[in-house]
């Protein structure tokens, strides 16, 4: 918990900072204003394997599949209400389902006709978002943020999939909590945010209690949507994610593995 309250401190002194216009010591290169997206790879993502993972949004036609349709119509409602772009997607503790979540919203919103999605694999200690889709790539955002490669040449489109977008996440990181805190990944985020205007950018984080990294980078997003099991997440754990939250606007929760 030690190590949760000084990512806490630290992230609300990075947003004093950046909202004061001072510029920070350090030597990242912060000036996105090039990036080009023309080079995003399209790659055959396996629909089986999707089916597998519960990846539903883009290729079935259930119950599941409609539950999404319902939380997508309400999150667009919310984003659109505020004007905000960028949401997180995060858990109370680890193994409830945020990653499932994360993507199968994504994909949903990617259907409307008017929105495009991104949707980003933030959890830099265990990156999976890759691999609800039965595919590998070789960079991610990992390599991005320690100056390794393009944001242009790690961005991949599933073919089946239009309108959506993914960043992978690359390598896992002994490094993640500091780099999500970091300068480049705060000026990312706000690139992205102003480079489409119907576009919606999905950032899957690991859970809150588990790690300091959600709550390094939390600030950096207009907001986030909790995902919690249904007979597992304890309310006084879910008190404490959402005080740890605080930094960003919650629109809802998702209650996950719901038994009928």
């Amino acid at each position: 918990m030690e190590k949760i309250q000084q990512a806490i401190d630290k992230a609300r002194d990075s947003r004093k900072e950046s909202n004061s216009g001072e510029k920070s010591s350090t030597n990242v290169e912060t000036d996105l204003s090039n990036i080009q997206y023309t080079k995003t790879q399209s790659v055959n993502s396996s629909v089986a394997v999707q089916r597998e993972n519960r990846i539903v949004s883009g290729t079935e036609q259930n119950a599941l599949a409609n539950a999404f349709k319902i939380l997508s119509t309400q999150t667009i409602h919310r984003m659109e209400e505020h004007d905000w772009k960028s949401l997180a997607v995060t858990s109370v503790s680890e193994g409830e389902g945020s990653t499932t979540v994360a993507i199968n919203l994504g994909i949903s919103i990617a259907k409307e006709v008017e929105y495009t999605v991104l949707l980003v694999d933030a959890n830099l200690k265990a990156p999976g978002v890759h691999k609800h889709f039965g595919i590998e790539p070789e960079f991610g955002l990992s390599h991005y943020l320690n100056g390794e490669v393009e944001l242009s040449d790690i961005l991949i489109k599933p073919e089946n999939i239009n309108h959506f977008v993914i960043l992978p996440g690359g390598e896992s990181s002994i490094d993640s909590s500091e780099l999500l805190g970091s300068p480049r990944m705060a000026a990312l985020v706000e690139e992205l945010k102003q480079r489409y205007p119907k576009r919606i950018i999905i950032f899957d984080l690991p859970a809150v209690l588990e790690t300091a990294d959600t709550l390094s980078f939390i600030p950096s997003v207009d907001a986030a949507l909790l995902v919690v099991e249904d007979d597992v997440t304890k309310e006084s754990s879910l008190k404490m994610a959402v005080d740890y939250l605080s930094e960003t606007n919650i629109i809802g929760t998702v209650l996950n593995k719901a038994q009928y």
